[in-house]
């Protein structure tokens, strides 16, 4: 368990899966985050993931969304990527930003990870917001990077952040 300014990160469990799946069934979240029709399949295939680390974000005890990690494992390319998504209700209140610094700085202390990536939609100007306020740069527009939901190719931004430049 990984305790934020505001936020506690916990491993997901089965239990949290109907309502990790409702977060991402909100307009807000979806247009974002696809997924089958069944976004609790969808939720369950990240967990079966074994390239992926996923925790609960906890506000007060509530669960509020989600965020995960994966480590590239090339020695010579070493980074981690990141995603989050939280339920729109508490968007604006930091929490996002809370689960992203806990997350960087547990990775940093426990794994000596030096180098993040994030890969939001160019289009997701609240999310680039947000990644900036923890201190992620914007690398470059990787041009149609993702099929969307209408079936066209949309443009991703590519951000970083290294450990050094993660504020406190």
């Amino acid at each position: 368990m990984l305790r934020g300014r505001t936020v506690t990160l916990r491993p997901v469990t089965e239990a949290d899966v109907p309502a990790l799946a409702a977060i991402r069934a909100t307009p807000e979240v979806r247009r974002w985050w696809r997924g089958d029709d069944d976004l609790a399949a969808s939720v369950r295939a990240d967990l079966a993931d074994d390239t992926l680390v996923v925790y609960a974000v906890e506000d007060a005890g509530r669960l509020v969304g989600a965020i995960q990690w994966y480590a590239e494992p090339d020695p010579d390319y070493r980074h981690v990527s990141l995603d989050v998504f939280l339920d729109p209700a508490v968007r604006g209140t930091g929490l996002g930003g809370d689960a992203i610094r806990t997350l960087v700085r547990h990775l940093v202390d426990e794994y000596g990870h030096h180098r993040f990536t994030v890969d939001p939609a160019a289009a997701n100007t609240a999310a680039i917001r947000a990644y900036a306020k923890v201190g992620f740069r914007p690398v470059g527009v990787m041009r149609r990077y993702e099929r969307g939901a209408d079936g066209r190719w949309h443009d991703a931004l590519l951000m970083d952040l290294l450990a050094e430049d993660l504020p406190d």
